[in-house]
């Protein structure tokens, strides 16, 4: 299993619009970029995309274009699902997995396009590509929202999706032995975010969870390049 993050950052992006930040400055003066964050799982020659971003086209023509052959959704909020009309007139819409109340509003949205739709639920285990995924639940108030589990039976990967601190204990309970986590973590440590995690939050769920690896996503701009455990866009993660 190959996971990428093929983007970090929050709805807004790194840089930002117009922002002069010390972030932002350099984003500029480097070209490092904080995309909106999406996850590209690959198993066997199959490729699932995690949440479809505004980015996506940009995304996907930084990775080498791959035939996406099934999308998650983890909730229906913008930065997390309307890059998936970039499939239109590119390649045949992949299949959908999403909790109901996430595919009746994301696919309403996007009812112009036809593509299949399968309706996954929280806690309920699901074969795809040689991966058991498990969705379960975390707190985005006021967004129904998902974090997902990947395990090949091999090595085991948790995504948290976006969420705050407050994260069911059913939930934490199967992100334990993890090869690698990746958390939420929008902003610094001094602000507090009732939708999200902070870095700080982020650092001490893992300190919780002991995964062998852990990286942060979902930054938005006000969090410095140089920070320990931050994903970049573009890092890869191999497993067996």
């Amino acid at each position: 299993m190959r996971i990428t993050l093929l983007g970090t950052g929050d709805a807004i992006g790194t840089p930002k619009i117009g922002c002069s930040c010390p972030q932002c400055t350099r984003a500029h003066a480097t070209g490092e970029m904080r995309l909106r964050t999406s996850l590209l799982v690959e198993n066997g020659g199959f490729h699932i995309l995690i949440d479809s971003s505004p980015d996506l086209r940009q995304q996907l023509l930084r990775c080498g274009s791959p035939h996406i052959d099934a999308v998650i959704w983890t909730h229906g909020h913008y930065d997390h699902f309307m890059g998936f009309g970039e499939f239109y007139r590119v390649q045949q819409p992949p299949p959908v997995f999403a909790a109901p109340p996430v595919m009746n509003y994301c696919g309403e949205i996007f009812r112009f396009l036809k593509f299949e739709r399968r309706c996954i639920e929280p806690y309920e285990p699901f074969c795809l590509a040689g991966i058991t995924i498990t969705p379960f639940l975390v707190k985005h108030p006021p967004a129904y929202t998902c974090g997902m589990l990947f395990d090949t039976g091999e090595s085991r990967v948790g995504f948290t999706s976006d969420t705050n601190i407050d994260i069911p204990q059913k939930s934490l309970d199967l992100l334990e032995n993890l090869d690698l986590l990746l958390p939420d973590a929008l902003v610094p440590s001094d602000i507090t975010i009732h939708k999200h995690m902070n870095y700080l939050d982020a650092c001490m769920l893992a300190e919780k969870l002991k995964p062998k690896k852990f990286c942060c996503i979902h930054q938005s701009h006000l969090l410095p390049w140089d920070l320990p455990h931050l994903g970049r866009d573009g890092d890869c993660f191999e497993f067996p």
